[in-house]
């Protein structure tokens, strides 16, 4: 039955891709927008969204950059029609007064989006324009704003309900594992032996959410090690003709990488829940867990450092240093200025422990003269600490690292 489903889907959306073609094919992109928006057939509808998505992959970004401007001046909210809405709820609010504010404030091209979503594939197309937004956009306000329509309904689509926890292993399809390989952005991938070190081992786990509309794209995946304490240094993490730890030896579950996939759903949080479900899940598959930290890269500090005119000095001085910029250097909206940092705080973790030659690669010397951090995901305390950190934006830190902070609180106002 699966079988012939996916074939009498293959035939249609064949149908629908030639008929559109042939009756499509002298509107213009614009054109084609609008009638989609005013269309009331559904075999219409799909015509003109399958037509959409195949005329706007064949653009090059000149000619998408004046589509989105079409949509960001063209389909936007009528002005008029919400302040009249407004007024008449403002009268009284009922079921007919709501749903016409509702109707007046949401701009056309947000309903564009949903039909365009109407055609198999269309899901994974609309990520992919969405991340041409961003690209082609920044710095303008009025895309800026069709961003919001994008992430608004994205928020939806992508609600953690919908999302899928899949394991990766050595034995995943190897359309899957290129793109692991090809995604990973912390610790590079070189080679299908490198990917197979941080797959195979019994002491390894790789986990990724997928979404049922893109089932071959993963959208954010983390690479785990299973080991005895915490360690310091993602080079042994990731040493070739390193020993096995057995399963049953280990106690502590490490977050060495974590990858947002997909540049079309930036601003879509996946993280939160991938942690806490990978956690969850591991704590009944290895019942001798009893630790779950971080191994973090520190990606703001050397040009922090550079910024203050600091230098990283011994050991002690650059763990400081680290300590200070993680737990007191702010950046926009009085948040840690480090991305990283910003991310797991806000899950709720702590800053544990900090480690000095702990990435010896050039990408870790240049971001953070090798030291990196552990976050450590107390599960007992991960609503507290978030709870804290949204409310007053106090960061849940380990009495080493405040000590640590405090000293070098002391050095820089005496320098």
């Amino acid at each position: 039955m699966t079988l012939l489903a996916d074939l009498l889907s293959t035939v249609f959306e064949r149908r629908v891709r030639s008929d559109a073609a042939a009756r499509l094919g002298d509107q213009s992109l614009e054109e084609l927008a609008r009638d989609l928006i005013g269309s009331s057939g559904e075999m219409s509808g799909l015509a003109l969204a399958r037509a959409m998505l195949d005329r706007y992959a064949a653009l090059e970004d000149e000619a998408k950059l004046a589509f989105f401007h079409f949509l960001a001046s063209a389909l936007g909210v009528d002005q008029t029609a919400v302040g009249a809405a407004l007024e008449a709820l403002g009268e009284g609010q009922t079921k007919a007064s709501y749903r016409a504010f509702m109707v007046a404030s949401e701009p056309p091209r947000q309903e564009l989006i949903r039909r365009l979503n109407q055609v198999p594939g269309a899901t994974g197309a609309l990520v992919q324009m969405r991340a041409d937004l961003l690209r082609l956009g920044h710095g303008d306000e009025s895309l800026m704003a069709l961003d919001l329509d994008f992430r608004h309904l994205f928020a939806s689509w992508f609600n953690r309900g919908f999302l899928v926890l899949r394991p990766i292993s050595w034995e995943t399809s190897a359309q899957v594992l290129e793109k692991i390989t090809a995604y990973e952005a912390v610790h590079a991938i070189h080679s299908w032996a490198d990917l197979r070190r941080r797959l195979e081992p019994t002491d390894r786990r790789c986990f990724a959410f997928f979404h049922p509309a893109m089932p071959s794209e993963p959208l954010i995946f983390v690479e785990v090690a299973l080991t005895q304490g915490i360690p310091g240094s993602v080079q042994a993490l990731l040493a070739e003709g390193r020993p096995a730890l057995p399963e049953a030896e280990a106690d502590t579950a490490v977050f060495y990488s974590i990858s947002n996939c997909q540049a079309g759903l930036a601003g879509i949080s996946f993280g939160n829940s991938l942690i806490k479900q990978v956690a969850s899940d591991l704590s009944a598959e290895v019942p001798g867990l009893t630790t779950f930290v971080t191994l973090s890269p520190i990606p703001g500090l050397a040009a922090w450092m550079e910024e203050q005119e600091l230098e990283p000095g011994d050991d002690t001085r650059l763990r400081q240093l680290a300590a200070y910029y993680l737990t007191r250097a702010k950046g926009r909206g009085d948040t840690p200025r480090d991305p990283v940092a910003r991310f797991h705080l806000g899950n709720g973790a702590q800053v544990h422990m900090l480690h000095t030659g702990a990435d010896t690669s050039e990408k870790g010397h240049a971001q953070s003269h090798c030291v990196m951090v552990n976050y450590l995901y107390d599960l007992s305390r991960v609503t507290q600490n978030h709870e804290r950190f949204a409310e007053s934006g106090e960061i849940a830190a380990s009495a080493e690292v405040r000590a640590l902070a405090q000293e070098a609180d002391k050095t820089l106002t005496q320098e």
